[in-house]
């Protein structure tokens, strides 16, 4: 009898890991549904939007529904250590982090593809909007998915050849509207769900307010001062500032003044005019290169500097044997926030990325 792959889809309780379960099993695929469990603060279990009770209830049915077995796992003290902590960490260190990165690294493509292994797996798919291929070598690329509106590519440069070589994205080629159709044909619960754009830990609540729970160090009152050092008021915590932001500043001026950048040392908020603004280049830290071995010599790219950003174009040189690269645009780039990732592609294709230092 010759044996199906078996692949083990993360569930979420929300329409696009269910269309992806719902598309492999149609396919052939011997289909797992496997939902984490992550953390939530104590009393807001209801609102955590990747685990709610209802989402457990709308994933068991789905799979119900397809007739696949589905298991939780508990991974709320790996969640709470790793993405939670480094999310708190990066606004101590004056960055804006961006816990999807982190939670796509330590949780789903290591904690979970490890239980996926373990129950035999010999892939693991997820509702990513994103693309596989493989180069002329056999090496598996990451590519843009075909929807650029729910292109996630971004938050996936983070992953290795070993990882990519054992993922299944099967949304890539999908519009959004296609998967609610889909949804709706295979009778799945959750076809008209909205989606949500909030970070699931926040439970729909301000980052700032979580903050002053979980890192009351950081939001430490100092002087808001101008490009040239002069004092012009008082800040109530540099976290709750985002370079480039504009309103909230309570500074009486004659004309708008933005965040230019935050020095953490000083415990200063630095704002300027509009024309103070933005930067030619950035310095990343460490860089994962998708192919496992960086790029020789400077290339030319198309540059995301954070989720929501458009591509810029860029030259982008390797430093240290690759290790960190240094960013130089086209053109002045507005909002290059610390904490961020800077991710590179060339044409629909994800070379790689690090963090904005």
């Amino acid at each position: 009898m010759i044996r199906r792959t078996k692949i083990v889809v993360a569930m979420s309780g929300g329409v696009d890991s269910s269309v992806a379960a719902a598309l492999l099993k149609e396919q052939g695929y011997e289909v797992i549904g496997v939902m984490l469990r992550l953390w939530s603060e104590p009393g807001k279990e209801e609102s955590n939007r990747c685990c709610t009770p209802e989402s457990v209830v709308l994933a068991r049915r789905a799979a119900a529904q397809l007739d696949i077995p589905f298991y939780v796992l508990d991974a709320k003290d790996g969640f709470r250590a790793t993405v939670v902590q480094t999310f708190i960490d990066g606004y101590c260190r004056g960055e804006t982090p961006n816990p999807c990165l982190e939670c796509n690294r330590k949780m789903r493509w290591t904690f979970l593809l490890e239980h996926a292994q373990a129950l035999g797996a010999d892939l693991m798919a997820t509702g990513h909007y994103a693309q596989l291929d493989h180069d002329p070598t056999g090496k598996v690329r990451l590519l843009r998915a075909a929807d650029l509106s729910k292109d996630q590519s971004y938050v996936l440069h983070v992953l290795n050849q070993d990882q990519l070589r054992r993922t299944v994205f099967p949304l890539g080629v999908y519009a959004k509207t296609e998967v609610r159709s889909l949804a709706s044909r295979h009778g799945l619960p959750m076809a008209t769900r909205h989606d949500s754009q909030d970070l699931c830990f926040l439970a729909g609540g301000d980052y700032r307010d979580f903050l002053r729970r979980h890192g009351p160090q950081i939001l430490i009152p100092g002087l808001i001062v101008d490009t040239a050092g002069g004092a012009l008021g008082e800040h109530n915590g540099l976290a709750n500032y985002t370079i480039g932001q504009r309103k909230g500043l309570h500074v009486p001026s004659p004309v708008p003044l933005y965040v230019i950048r935050k020095e953490v040392r000083e415990n200063r908020l630095v704002v300027g005019e509009q024309r103070e603004l933005g930067t030619n280049s950035l310095m990343t830290g460490e860089v994962n290169w998708l192919a496992g071995e960086p790029m020789p010599e400077p290339f030319r790219a198309q540059v995301k500097t954070r989720y929501t950003a458009a591509e810029r174009h860029a030259v982008v040189t390797p430093l240290e044997g690759g290790r960190r690269v240094r960013i130089e645009f086209d053109e002045k780039q507005r909002d290059v926030t610390p904490g961020q990732a800077a991710v590179f592609y060339v044409e629909n294709v994800v070379l790689g990325g690090g963090i904005i230092q």
